[in-house]
């Protein structure tokens, strides 16, 4: 059954207001650190602001997630930095669009599914470290450039910067205690700027980063040879570029799904995000991903439908279009102060609470995600580290758990009641349950409680019937599941078959 995007879903009710205001102040936010990020790529500012724009507004109607916020993203930015400096910008923009072909076949193939192996302690240092990332990113706004190397502001400019900085976080943390009729990020935004308009305050703007003004984005086809060359060198940057970019996005999407208790399509937004980037890298646009901290922004301001999304990025085409000579004099400061108090609306505060009470490797893993993120700011790495250790946790762990209820019946069989997976980790201690030496004739080991899991469990099966027979014994094994028994070699010979009882596993799927 065809499905439509939640916006033109009249059934639904979608709060006109709320969602036009918290578009406009996801806008405000979202501008200057596009335009950032394309500066220290050495793209020109407008590809950020077009990435924005493209971004932003492919990914709010087409994408599995209403009130996900996807744009010119830093994390997706820094993977191509090397590539601009060795080859230029038009290898970029073909980088990004095999990008989204990258990201719209993982979709198409319903990968997006496997965000789920995703541990809960590498979501908590995925976030938490993405959240630093994004607070120290605003110190960078403290600085200034002097003989071309950043230097920190000093004397009035920094009491300048800081006090407005100030204003704007007090503005977003007591406003909503007394109405809630408009989003208090806006509303920080709009106060700083009058201020600062009003009173001549001289402090830095959104003119000091770039310009904003504008034309439409061009189609261009990027001017790179078609042919294997090419492809060998922008392919590395392409796929990294779409795992960094669809991990951020997945896990958001999971986030949001959190705060909003409603469930979104993951293969869904991994199409979304590849057709985005494909547009991208044919309309001059640094391509991009899900953003975490506007997304916050968003949710914070009310947003729940694609509206808000869409009239972001409507309303930073308009900007570039008509209003910039207007928002180049908006204060960085109020700017940064929104992104602060995001960041800070973005850490996983919970994790403190509870760390206390949490196994001290999924601790361990948390703090390392988050270190890595922050260290390296490869999101995607942080992330499959994370995930390894975890499974080789979650292996240790239940190597440990595998054990055996050993009882001989009044015909003098002994029975193994085995418990816990039988798997690679837990083989050696599976063989130390078994006195084949001291055992009577008859044997029956009994997985009604036990799952084999691999082959090298499949492999202990076949050398302990060996055992037994060498030994001048009978061995049976009861329970066992369909695949297992299709898989021993002595089958046919040692397994007691109950079809009423064995058994059967069946592996859940995303059906979306």
């Amino acid at each position: 059954m065809m499905t439509f995007p939640q916006l033109f879903d009249f059934s639904k009710k979608v709060d006109y207001k709320t969602e036009v205001l918290a578009g406009l102040t996801v806008a405000m936010t979202m501008m200057p650190e596009s335009l950032s990020f394309a500066i220290l790529a050495g793209f020109p500012p407008l590809t950020g602001l077009y990435a924005a724009f493209i971004m932003g507004l492919v990914t709010s109607v087409l994408g599995g997630r209403p009130g996900l916020i996807s744009g010119g993203a830093g994390a997706t930015v820094i993977v191509l930095i090397a590539l601009m400096k060795s080859h230029g910008l038009e290898y970029v923009f073909a980088a990004v669009a095999l990008a989204g072909l990258i990201q719209i076949a993982v979709g198409l193939f319903k990968l997006g599914k496997f965000v789920r192996l995703v541990p809960q302690p590498v979501m908590f240092g995925f976030v938490n470290g993405l959240a630093v990332i994004i607070f120290m990113a605003q110190l960078e706004q403290f600085k200034t450039i002097v003989n071309g190397q950043p230097v920190w502001l000093s004397g009035s400019a920094f009491w300048i910067m800081l006090g407005l900085v100030s204003l704007t976080i007090a503005i977003v943390v007591l406003l909503p205690r007394l109405t809630k009729a408009v989003p208090a990020s806006l509303a920080a935004i709009a106060i700083v700027f009058l201020l600062a308009l009003g009173l001549g305050i001289d402090t830095k703007t959104v003119r000091d980063i770039a310009a904003v003004g504008g034309g439409f984005p061009p189609f261009h086809i990027p001017k790179v040879p078609f042919d294997l060359e090419m492809l060998k060198v922008i392919l590395p940057y392409g796929l990294i570029m779409a795992c960094v970019g669809l991990t951020e996005g997945l896990l958001t999407l999971n986030i949001v799904d959190e705060i909003t208790a409603t469930k979104g399509n993951s293969n869904r937004e991994c199409i979304a995000q590849g057709t985005a980037n494909i547009l991208n890298g044919f309309f001059t646009g640094m391509g991009g991903c899900p953003m975490i901290a506007q997304t916050q922004v968003n949710l914070s301001a009310g947003a729940r439908s694609r509206l808000s999304g869409i009239v972001a990025s409507l309303i930073i085409l308009g900007i570039v279009l008509f209003g910039a000579p207007l928002i180049e004099k908006v204060p960085m400061a109020a700017l940064t102060g929104v992104m602060i108090m995001a960041a800070i609306g973005t850490f996983e505060w919970m994790s403190f609470r509870i760390i206390n009470k949490m196994p001290k490797q999924d601790v361990f893993v948390g703090i390392l995600v988050a270190v890595i993120t922050v260290w390296l700011h490869n999101l995607a790495l942080a992330v499959l580290i994370g995930v390894v250790l975890s499974a080789l946790v979650f292996a240790w762990e239940s190597a440990k758990r595998i054990r055996a209820r050993k009882y001989t019946d009044a015909e003098g069989v002994k029975h193994y009641e085995i418990y816990g997976p039988l798997f690679f980790g837990s083989v050696t201690a599976f063989n130390e349950k078994f006195d084949v030496a001291a055992d009577p004739l008859n044997v029956i080991i009994d997985f009604k409680d036990s799952r084999v899991t691999d082959m090298s469990g499949i492999e202990a099966l076949n050398k302990l019937t060996e055992r037994y027979r060498g030994a001048g014994k009978h061995l049976l094994l009861k329970h066992l599941s369909p695949d297992c028994r299709q898989l021993l070699k002595n089958a046919e010979d040692v397994i007691v078959v109950n079809i009423l009882e064995d058994p059967k596993y069946n592996i859940a799927t995303d059906k979306k």
